[in-house]
């Protein structure tokens, strides 16, 4: 498998839904995913329910994910409590939303930046300790731009990525939390996180609040990244970043890779399955996406059958 696909739907999605989705469906929902073939899905986030009632129960949600083989079952988690209850239920991997932005922090989890950085480097001496097997990233917010601070600059990011892979995170993801980002900016950040981190350099969590999703991810592609983070539908966006809407869709990156000859081990028809399920669930909410309405050429095949042939 060439490409990674992880779908962040379920936790970055409906975190911006109104309407919560009934944990029944969250199951079917995810289940689906998993048939279509994604292999690392971000089920939910280990938060407050009275800021975000939609993820009130992400502990069953991991335990009904927990029991789909080959799943990798990832979780958000804001600070160190959190990470605990992370912990106990058993998940793969864990991600810690780290703002460069310190305005955002403050906004998104109520941190300062040097609360943040502590509380990163106790959560890591945690799984160290009890949790080996647990992965632990960093997805550094706001990383190209940011609605409350205005420009971020690249500098910034890089430190604040540096920073983190001396905590001992395994991996650091740089995300597009407002949508500013364009391609010269995201291949040239992610060239230097390279530089600057080596194997921890991670994937792209990138947005199309403003129509450049796709035309990052080939920026990000030229940049060596292998990773990328994607909403089916493309519902979501960060609650606490004004105009934040728009991840990209799965269905549309997929196409995107698989038509570029890279495999992501996705079957887009399954994956169409999965997107009805989705739109069951959430009747009357807007689901975006360009091949949902279009449907795949004629002459299409998948990356992993042009090679067979």
């Amino acid at each position: 498998m060439d490409i990674l696909v992880s779908e962040v739907g379920p936790r970055d999605g409906l975190q911006s839904v109104k309407r919560i989705m009934r944990t029944a469906d969250k199951h079917r929902w995810i289940a689906a995913l998993a048939q279509a073939g994604l292999r690392e899905v971000e089920v939910g986030s280990f938060v407050s329910p009275r800021a975000l009632p939609q993820m009130a129960d992400c502990a069953e949600v991991v335990a009904q994910a927990l029991t789909i083989e080959g799943l990798r079952v990832v979780a958000l988690v804001p600070n160190f409590k959190y990470a605990q209850q992370a912990f106990a239920a058993g998940v793969h991997l864990i991600t810690i939303p780290v703002s460069v932005s310190e305005p955002h922090s403050i906004s998104n989890i109520r941190k300062s930046h040097a609360e943040i950085i502590a509380d990163v480097r106790a959560i890591v001496a945690l799984r160290n300790e009890r949790y080996p097997s647990v992965q632990v990233d960093a997805g550094l917010s706001t990383a190209f731009g940011c609605t409350i601070q205005g420009t971020v600059p690249e500098d910034d990011t890089i430190r604040m990525a540096v920073t983190m892979a001396e905590c001992g995170v395994d991996v650091v993801n740089l995300a597009d939390t407002v949508g500013y980002a364009n391609p010269a900016q995201v291949k040239r950040l992610f060239v230097r996180l390279r530089q600057a981190v080596g194997a921890k350099s991670g994937g792209a969590h990138l947005h199309n609040t403003r129509g450049q999703g796709l035309a990052n991810v080939v920026a990000a592609l030229d940049a060596g990244v292998t990773t990328f983070d994607s909403s089916q539908g493309g519902i979501g966006g960060c609650p606490y970043a004004p105009g934040a809407t728009g991840n990209i869709v799965t269905e549309d990156l997929v196409f995107l890779l698989e038509s570029m000859g890279l495999a992501t081990g996705i079957d887009l028809d399954r994956l169409m399955a999965a997107r009805a399920v989705l739109a069951e669930a959430l009747p009357g909410e807007t689901l975006y996406g360009y091949v949902a309405q279009a449907g795949l050429p004629k002459d299409f095949a998948p990356a992993s059958a042009r090679r067979a042939a």
